[in-house]
């Protein structure tokens, strides 16, 4: 660790999440992406898959962090804070749902405004898990976090609510509580749209379960006493373990990130584990850094830089620029696909120079 008892390798792994998040959401043209920059229609895992669940995974690390101030107990101090945080960062989500409406559609379309959304089930993980955090005794935190586990496999499953279709329970859960309008629509493998929110109400309930195992791994990271070598053979043992059962009860419950399924949560923990290892490793303990700069400006920053990334994305979109940028510059010299990826590259870079000088001056901007 640092002097400060910091480990540089989680701003990294952070950065390293909120970059990959805004590259993948930004393509030149969404008819030209490479097969491992898409998410998986259903069923199955990409890298791109990875990315969402490695920040939730940070964020459970974090919360442990931050939460001994309190002593890891509720109080009226903590449970305010978290309340307030949480339903901070729900509406910025939502506000960011109402301003790519308003831009694209001005202010007559309020009855599809989509309420649920990545920073939505953001706050609702974090306000969940922060809690829960505080109330159960951390010897059995991996007992609850494995009880909400099969909890929600056997909800999906006795509901038959492991494929897409209207009457997966995700799906009515949202329509009953939001009304059709007002929830995402994905695509089913026929064609068909339906409404189906990949960041659903009901499927928070295996974000919760994510965010407290990367709660746990924080607990093991800080029982460490700093011992970098200690901390990376308790992650590897960690998440080899949580790979290793995901994977192999994949066979009954497909790992699935719409539906958030209970061993989408063990497998990609388990990955999450193994590379911040990995980054304590190189970064941490053989001090290789130098390469991180970059995907640290984006750790120290993370929900700031995405929400500014979402901001820009819509404005740039509605006026065209993205569209010529890519039509215009990248496709000529690297044709269709390498020009997409190019333009996402790019994007990705104009979102840091920013984050780059709220890095160099030392601001740090909380949601």
């Amino acid at each position: 660790m640092a002097q400060s008892g910091r480990l540089l390798s989680l701003d990294v792994m952070r950065g390293i999440t909120i970059a990959g998040m805004i590259m993948v959401n930004n393509p030149g043209s969404w008819q030209y992406v490479y097969a491992p920059l898409r998410h998986e229609q259903w069923d199955g895992l990409t890298p791109t898959d990875l990315v969402f669940p490695f920040f939730m995974f940070i964020m459970g690390v974090s919360m442990f962090f931050s939460l001994r101030k309190y002593n890891f107990s509720l109080s009226k101090e903590s449970v305010t804070k978290i309340i307030k945080r949480t339903i901070l960062i729900f509406l910025v989500g939502l506000g960011l749902n109402l301003f790519g409406l308003v831009v694209r559609s001005g202010f007559t379309d309020f009855e599809n405004l989509r309420i649920l959304g990545v920073m939505q089930r953001l706050a609702l993980a974090y306000g969940a898990g922060s809690l829960i955090g505080l109330a159960v005794n951390h010897k059995y935190l991996l007992h609850v976090a494995g009880g909400i586990l099969v909890f929600y496999w056997a909800l999906l499953g006795f509901t038959d609510s492991m494929t897409m279709s209207p009457d997966n329970i995700i799906a009515v859960v949202d329509r009953s509580l939001f009304g059709e309008s007002h929830v995402y629509k994905d695509t089913m493998a026929d064609g068909t749209r339906i409404a189906f929110d990949p960041e659903g109400l009901l499927s928070t309930i295996g974000s919760i379960a994510h965010v407290l195992l990367g709660f746990y791994a924080g607990k093991m990271i800080l029982d460490s006493k700093k011992n970098n070598e200690l901390i990376i053979r308790n992650l590897f043992i960690f998440g080899t373990i949580l790979l290793f059962i995901g994977l192999l009860l994949s066979y009954g419950c497909p790992i699935n990130k719409k539906i958030w399924s209970s061993t989408f949560v063990l497998t990609t923990c388990g990955f999450g584990s193994l590379f911040l290892a990995l980054l304590i490793w190189i970064i941490d303990m053989n001090g290789k850094k130098k390469w991180s700069l970059f995907f640290e400006s984006f750790g120290i920053n993370p929900l700031y830089l995405y929400v500014q990334a979402a901001l820009l994305s819509t404005v740039f979109a509605v006026t065209g620029l993205s569209g010529f940028m890519y039509g215009s510059v990248f496709v000529p010299v690297l044709g269709n696909y390498g020009g997409s990826l190019a333009w996402a590259i790019f994007f990705v870079i104009i979102n840091w120079i920013p984050g780059y000088f709220l890095y160099k001056k030392q601001i740090y901007i909380k949601l």
